[in-house]
């Protein structure tokens, strides 16, 4: 049976940045095998399946595969699956509700540009913030390359999740965020009894003070300024150009810690894919987290049931 597929570039303003995702509609009665297989094939982070809702407060049911296994939830492919299914439905702005394995997440989307390409904004807010364990700085650090000196002075790292666990590695400075080279079985050892899926590593600017930087938030909308890398468990996902779901986690922790109510976080320029979150909290306490998504092809695909 051929299903519409539609490729996609999430936190990105323009194609060929961000991260890809790739988004199967009508995908009821595809089995876990194919669903896997397919994720496989399209070598991507995460390809995601839309089913029905079994939730009656949802519009559909947002199944996300790596090419190892099914993620209960995940940040861009959340966003990048809603921009699809409001393409298919025909609407330019929607406010969708996915059901995940994490439960309801809402997902508002609208179409922002036409040319050069098309464009649109997504944002999503985040499940409640769980904090977890405080990690020892010198084993997550040594599971990316870096030595004890390059931790931050000040915040340890920490099993952080909005819905999906990661490990917020706050560093010194973005040197040592370039010097960071990842020993993926350490990481796996890291992250695997909490569940964790990424190591992701964050810096910001510490040389000014503490006034100088709230004044610079203040003119970028209360938003401070973070470089961050995002190093997966599984070694054949590798480096991730853009964590949504591990954004939300950063906000929630820097917020904790009172460093910042918002961030935007530049990810993935290693890589060659550069790619910008958004984050803040709302007044309830959880993080919504925002970025630009860019479709880039439109097919179809024939998968077997």
């Amino acid at each position: 049976m051929k299903r519409r597929v539609l490729f996609l570039d999430v936190f990105s303003e323009r194609p060929l940045a961000g991260n890809g995702l790739a988004v199967v509609d009508e995908a009821d009665g595809i089995g876990d095998e194919v669903m896997l297989a397919f994720a496989a094939e399209t070598r991507l982070s995460e390809t995601t399946y839309v089913q029905g809702a079994g939730d009656p407060g949802a519009d559909y049911r947002n199944r996300i595969w790596t090419p190892e296994e099914e993620l209960p939830f995940a940040g861009h492919p959340s966003l990048g699956t809603a921009v699809a299914v409001a393409r298919w439905r025909g609407s330019e702005r929607a406010r969708l509700v996915q059901e995940t394995g994490a439960g309801l997440q809402p997902v508002e989307v609208a179409r922002e540009e036409e040319e050069p390409a098309e464009r649109w904004s997504a944002s999503m807010r985040q499940a409640e913030t769980v904090f977890g364990p405080e990690l020892d700085a010198g084993e997550a650090l040594a599971s990316a390359g870096l030595e004890p000196d390059d931790a931050h002075p000040e915040l340890p790292p920490r099993i952080v999740s909005t819905g999906l666990a990661h490990a917020i590695v706050p560093v010194a400075d973005a040197a040592a965020l370039a010097r960071a080279r990842p020993d993926y079985p350490a990481i796996d050892a890291l992250l695997r009894p909490h569940d964790a899926v990424v190591l992701y590593l964050v810096s910001w600017d510490e040389a000014s003070p503490r006034a100088e930087r709230a004044a610079a938030a203040e003119e970028a909308n209360g938003a401070l300024a973070v470089r961050a890398r995002g190093f997966a468990r599984i070694a054949t996902l590798a480096e991730d150009p853009a964590t949504g779901s591990a954004a939300g986690p950063l906000c929630a922790y820097l917020h904790e810690r009172g460093v910042a109510r918002a961030v935007e976080v530049t990810q993935g320029v290693e890589m060659g894919r550069p790619s910008l979150l958004r984050a803040e909290i709302e007044d309830e306490g959880r993080a919504r987290v925002s970025g630009s998504v860019v479709p880039l092809i439109d097919g179809t695909v024939e998968l077997p049931a």
